[in-house]
């Protein structure tokens, strides 16, 4: 008879106990099986091209708070840029596309945030290569108060095409702002974070009660801004002039005050420089870099600094302390067959009397051990990819991450060579053991 086969009926005999022992080497493989799936979606999200941008130019600060916040949007804005800057980066000859971006506010309903820009952002890659595209509704926010909504907000939220909604001053926090908006658009899903984003016209964002800083905080802003380009500066303040001038007599005589450039800021913007001249996207990051103004990013390298001193070292921390989990239960595997021994030497001495050989019982032994580890790191496979398929959309919809329930790790190829591995060295003293059984002793008894 087949040695497996024995093996298999031995097990079979031991119901229970080969069940509980086969369970802990399977909640030990569900539990890697989960963290691999959620480590790959992690990864996905963090290591593809962030963004179809070549830069992203913001305050001076921390880049990776830059990337977070503008491509991510889950990291506060470091500070904002004054408009006018933004106007000289698109003359800049090196410069294809530059696309504003303005945060601060969430919506009311579910605390998503709002991003302030233009139509030129819809028209633009979101990842190299991929367009976005509309489920609901056009492409443009031509006029004040219209919104688009992404696929986690549109679902989340229960909007639709024409759904009105407010949206809270600064953060969860804040004040809510009298102004609704109304859904004019819903983008298809992306699988990035403009899925679980709101986007307003530009305009709209300004002209939102609120928004608008004092006069005296923007001259100030400014001239620290523009303090080593006194022509800029000379223009800015002429038209910060002008404003006050108007909002005089917007009250005295009721004329309403039309806001200048000068007034208005950007929290970053995604800049797209020429494909033809690669070098163009390094020289302005390095012209960026020397002044004082603001900095030029590339997304790609705070991402990768980010997956290799923090979220990778996490990840293979809890693929280790699960590895760990899986060894435990193989020495209990150990401890299991061998403590069986002493009662199965009757077992195993009639089959050596019926003409098994010595090598034949040790292969019995063997194969229970490795039965064990492989079959409860099926059962343990199939229970954790069934868990991530049934865990899948509450995660989505909580991270905003594209969980692939059934995506297979190249770590989990490993899994099954690695443990029947692990049942052979941990069989291995309980087959050796059975191996040196006395044939006439164990009768005897």
């Amino acid at each position: 008879m087949n040695l497996l086969l024995i093996a298999w009926k031995n097990l079979l005999q031991r119901r229970l106990a080969s069940a509980l022992t086969a369970l802990s080497i399977g909640l030990g493989v569900m539990l890697m099986v989960l963290v691999l799936v959620i480590s790959g979606a992690v990864e996905t999200a963090f290591t593809q091209r962030s963004i179809g941008y070549d830069l992203i130019v913001g305050p001076k600060g921390s880049d990776l708070q830059l990337v977070l916040s503008a491509v991510y949007r889950i990291q506060p804005p470091i500070e904002n840029l004054p408009a006018m800057y933004l106007d000289e980066l698109q003359a800049d000859r090196r410069v294809v596309t530059a696309v504003p971006l303005a945060f601060g506010d969430v919506t009311q309903e579910g605390g998503f945030p709002i991003v302030g820009t233009t139509t030129e952002y819809f028209e633009n890659d979101y990842l190299p290569g991929q367009k976005f595209e509309f489920g609901k509704g056009g492409s443009r926010i031509d006029q004040l108060f219209e919104a688009i909504i992404g696929a986690d907000v549109a679902r989340q939220n229960g909007w639709t095409l024409g759904s009105t909604f407010p949206i809270l001053h600064g953060g969860a926090e804040g004040s809510l702002h009298d102004e609704e908006f109304t859904v004019v658009a819903v983008l298809a899903p992306t699988g990035t974070a403009n899925d679980r984003t709101v986007f307003l016209n530009l305009e709209s964002f300004y002209a939102i009660d609120g928004h608008e800083k004092p006069v005296d905080e923007i001259e100030k802003r400014l001239r620290d801004f523009y303090a080593a380009d006194q022509d800029r500066l000379d223009q800015a303040l002429a038209e910060l002039d002008d404003y006050r001038q108007q909002l005089r007599n917007e009250e005295a005589n009721g004329v309403a005050a039309v806001s200048p450039r000068a007034m208005q800021e950007v929290t970053a913007v995604l800049v797209k420089t020429r494909p033809e001249t690669p070098f163009d996207a390094i020289s302005l990051s390095a012209e960026l870099q020397k002044g004082f103004q603001a900095m030029a990013v590339n997304p790609i390298r705070p991402i990768q600094r980010l997956m290799t001193n923090v979220i990778g070292n996490v990840q293979k921390a809890l693929v280790v302390m699960t590895g760990l989990i899986i060894l435990v239960s193989g020495v209990s595997i150990f401890v299991s067959i061998y403590n069986s021994m002493s009662d199965r030497r009757r077992e195993i001495a009639v089959m050596r009397s019926l003409g098994a050989g010595r090598h034949h019982v040790f292969g019995i032994i063997l194969a229970e051990s490795a039965l064990l580890c492989t079959g409860g790191a099926a059962m343990g496979w199939l229970t954790g990819h069934g868990v991530a398929v049934l865990a899948s959309p509450w995660l989505i919809r909580r991270t905003g991450l594209l969980i692939s329930p059934w995506t297979v790790s190249p770590w989990e190829l490993t899994l099954f060579p690695a443990l029947a591995v692990l049942g052979i060295l941990v069989g291995f003293l309980p087959a050796m053991t059975a191996y040196r059984t006395n044939v006439a002793d164990a009768l005897n008894q």
